[in-house]
This record gives structure tokens, C-alpha cells and sequence, in this order.
């Protein structure tokens, strides 16, 4: 048989599966799920499947199993390493999941929700605010990223400091295997000792071993009073000492802390003029800080009094805090526009990476020194989660430069920059996966043995290599 008769036979095939409707082959009807955000990478694919539920995941994959097809899962296609993106062969299926949309329950008494793997972040925090209670992963793109997706990357957020992140969040999961096969594993229990606990193998694994269409997800009481705090301090180790002092005072109170450097607020203030900086001076640095608490009420005065010890003890310069919800997400507009303020300043080389929280001033600084010195004019947007010492260290391209010519020493500057994240016990890959961008950065820096071990688990899992091929390993 040909290649244009394997070709017809794999989307009959399909169609018998999902409905001629839900196989899409018209590169023009694909073509946004054919390229990754960033415009990194493009493929091509031999048909898009959407199917409606796991059994029909299943059976795709079973046949595409059989047939040595190899899939590409795919939710909101948001992630920035280039995960969910096809090769350039055409011979790959994409596996959009975007149909498996129910919530399949709510349980306010065990504060857990099971949702599909194609509901939106957005719409599963929503779902659990029907019931009063909160789903406190929190994501820039909660729009339109799934929870499929969130889970196969172990998404973290601005909220990680308080809950954790994706894998934390998480109790049970439904995933597909590579020949087909369903592990119904949608535990709501939050102690469960039998056996290995074979949720945390795919999360994270982002869709190398098993295809995740639903998840038990952790639900937390909706807080009663929150107060939010724009901050304004002179560098990342006065950031880290009010950091100390707010979870002193707050413990698990404290569940966002964002630090943000001039640069990067001077070109949010340019990229979008209904922006205004919340304070009247301008500060090196400064952190969003919010605080939440069952006690309705109160929360203002004693987010005045933690900012009041700060300012005695010379660890913060100003600060404002938010009198309204506008306000609050006014600041937090500030925050979310970081990343797309950028932009306009043409090529950027991105990293987001980790290191002990209390070492992020010192890798900050060494970092920043560092890029210069490779790069002279090279202007360093340094931003991120300080409380579980995840930063996203960009690298906008000198004033004036080349785009493309900044742009091809991405690896280099990556070895400048990850070097350092190494001296300090730091990861190459803080919340954004490995995908295609780090396949080969983390062959450099993973621990042998732990690297082998993975190639092991990935060949048992899955022997004819079909699931998410050329990611990760």
C-alpha cells in the first residue's frame, strides 16, 4: 500500500472514531494549531481528531498504536516550549482535547472537583467558585489553557507560594496509556498509601507517557478578606526580607508575592498608557504582595501594619494598597502585561528557571552581571515568583540591534545564563516544561542516571514511541 493509501485508510479510520467532522486536514482550518505561541516552531500534521470523551481518545490511540502513528496532545495550545507543536513530517496527529469539556462533579465536603481534560482553567476555577470554594491555580492564560494541559506541564502560578502548584493540586487522574488502555485512577482521597503513586508519573510528563482526560482536583475554602499591596523597595534582598516578615506575620496567609524590576515596569507603562504606576516615585524594584484570610475584614490594617514594620526597619521605600477590587486588579493588569510588554522592545531570549528562594538575589545578580558582560546593551527583564524562587530571567535585545543576529545567540546566552542557575542548585525549566526548546538542555544537565531512568520509564510506557515523540527526551 502507498503513502497516499496509508494516508486515506488512517483518516477513515479517524472519521469511524470521532465523525468525518471532528478530522480536520485543511492546513487553513489547523493552521493556529500548527505553530506555537512565540512563533518558535510550525509543523505540519496529518489531520487534527477531536475527540468527545475517553473512549474515544482511547480508541485513537489504540489504532494510532497499532499503526505506528505517532500523536500530538494538544489543549489550549499555550505552552511556550513547544510541546503540544508538531514536527515538520506531516505524518504526526494532532489529538485536541478540547472537546472533553464536563465537570463531572463537584464535592464541597471532600473540596475536591473531577473535570475533563478540556475544560479551561478559567472555567474550573469558576465551577469551583459556584460551590464557594476556590481553585487556586492562577495563570496569565486561565482563558484559554486547559487543565489537561496545566497538568501534563505541572503549571505553577502566582499562587504557588500559598497551594502549590498543578501536581499539588491534584488527587487522582484519568489517563490513557500508549496501546489504548485507561488507568482510572480519579482518587478524591488526600491519603492514599497502595502502591506507587502513579498520578505524579504523567504529571508533568507532558503527554510522553499517557494522555491525561480528567483529573480530581484539590478545592480550598473561598477567602473571606484579601488585601493586595503594590510595593515599592530598592532590590531583590530587600524584597526577600519583606518576604520573611510577611510570612512571619501571615504564614500560609501569604499566597502571591511577584517581584518586578524598573525596566520591566517602565515598559509596561509604554506598551499600554491606561497602565499607571501605583506609586508616586520611582523604585528599582517592586513586589506584589497579597494576603488572604477566613476572617472577614481586618485584612487592610494588618497588611498597613506589615508594611508600617517594613518601612521602620528601612526595608521597603513605599506603598500602596489596593482600596477597591478595581485597584487590585489593576495592579495585578501590571503584572499579567510583563510578559507582552516586550514585544514592541523586539528579540527577547527567555529563561524560566528556579533556585533556592534564598539565593535569588545572589543569582539575580550574578546573572544580570553576566548577560552584560556577553552582551553589552543587553537589558535584562528579571521577573517572577520570589516566594518559591521561580523567575522568568528574559533578555531583551540591545536598543537599536538586530533581531535576528540577538536572536542566534540563543544558546549561548542560555549557557551564560543556565550555568549560573547551576551554581546555584537551580532547574533549566521552573514551570514551562521541557517540550522541543530544552529537549537538548536538559540531556546536558540532568543527572545521568535520573536521565536513564527516564528512558527507561518512557520505553516501558510506551515501546513503539508514539505519544509526543522528539519531546522532552
Amino acid at each position: 500500500m502507498n503513502q497516499g493509501q496509508d494516508t486515506a485508510a488512517a483518516l477513515e479510520a479517524l472519521a469511524r472514531i470521532v465523525g468525518a467532522a471532528h478530522v480536520l486536514t485543511d492546513p487553513a482550518l489547523i493552521a493556529s494549531n500548527l505553530e506555537e505561541p512565540r512563533g518558535l516552531y510550525f509543523g505540519k500534521a496529518l489531520a487534527l481528531a477531536r475527540p468527545a470523551n475517553t473512549r474515544e481518545v482511547a480508541a485513537i490511540v489504540a489504532y494510532c498504536n497499532a499503526a505506528r502513528i505517532a500523536i500530538v496532545p494538544q489543549g489550549g495550545n499555550t505552552g511556550l516550549v513547544g510541546g503540544q507543536t508538531p514536527d515538520e513530517s506531516g505524518s504526526q496527529v494532532i489529538l485536541s482535547l478540547q472537546r472533553l469539556k464536563s465537570i463531572r462533579e463537584i464535592d464541597p465536603l471532600s473540596d475536591t472537583m473531577i473535570v475533563e481534560a478540556g475544560v479551561t482553567l478559567a472555567e474550573a476555577q469558576q465551577a469551583a467558585l459556584g460551590t464557594d470554594r476556590l481553585f487556586p491555580l492562577s495563570l496569565a492564560s486561565e482563558g484559554s489553557c486547559t487543565i489537561g494541559g496545566n497538568l501534563a506541564t505541572n503549571a505553577g502560578g502566582v499562587m504557588v507560594l500559598a497551594y502549590g502548584g498543578a501536581r499539588d493540586l491534584t488527587t487522582g487522574i484519568e489517563v490513557v496509556l500508549a496501546d489504548g488502555r485507561t488507568v482510572d485512577a480519579l482518587s478524591k482521597l488526600r491519603k492514599d498509601n497502595t502502591g506507587y503513586d502513579l498520578k505524579d508519573l504523567f504529571i508533568g510528563a507532558e503527554g510522553t507517557l499517557g494522555i491525561i482526560t480528567a483529573a480530581a482536583l484539590k478545592l480550598f475554602p473561598m477567602p473571606r478578606s484579601r488585601a493586595t499591596a503594590f510595593v515599592g523597595l530598592a532590590d531583590p534582598a530587600q524584597a526577600l526580607a519583606l518576604l520573611q516578615l510577611a510570612r512571619d506575620h501571615f504564614g500560609q496567609g501569604v499566597t502571591s508575592f511577584e517581584l518586578m524590576p524598573r525596566i520591566g515596569l517602565d515598559f509596561v507603562f509604554a506598551y499600554a498608557p491606561a497602565a499607571r504606576d501605583p506609586l508616586r516615585a520611582r523604585h528599582a524594584w517592586c513586589v506584589l504582595i497579597e494576603i488572604a484570610s477566613q476572617v472577614a475584614g481586618g485584612l487592610d490594617d494588618e497588611m498597613t501594619g506589615l508594611l508600617g514594620a517594613a518601612l521602620e526597619r528601612g526595608i521597603i521605600e513605599d506603598a500602596s494598597i489596593a482600596a477597591s477590587l478595581e485597584q487590585r486588579a489593576a495592579f495585578w493588569r501590571i503584572r499579567e502585561t510583563l510578559s507582552d510588554a516586550q514585544k514592541p522592545q523586539g528579540g527577547s531570549i527567555k529563561h524560566d528557571v528556579a533556585v533556592p528562594v534564598g539565593t535569588v538575589p545572589a543569582f539575580l545578580r550574578e546573572a544580570s552581571a553576566a548577560v552584560e558582560a556577553f552582551m553589552p546593551g543587553a537589558r535584562v527583564v528579571a521577573f517572577g515568583h520570589l516566594g518559591d524562587g521561580s523567575i522568568h530571567f528574559n533578555v531583551s535585545q540591545p536598543v537599536g540591534a538586530d533581531s535576528a543576529a540577538f536572536l542566534a545567540q540563543w544558546t549561548a546566552m542560555n549557557a551564560v545564563v543556565h550555568g549560573i542557575v547551576a551554581r546555584h542548585g537551580g532547574s533549566i525549566s521552573a514551570e514551562h516544561g521541557i517540550g522541543r526548546l530544552k529537549r537538548e538542555l536538559l540531556a546536558q544537565t540532568k543527572d545521568r542516571n535520573a536521565l536513564d531512568l527516564m528512558r527507561k520509564i518512557k520505553t516501558t510506557l510506551d515501546p513503539n514511541g508514539i505519544l509526543n515523540p522528539g519531546k522532552v527526551l
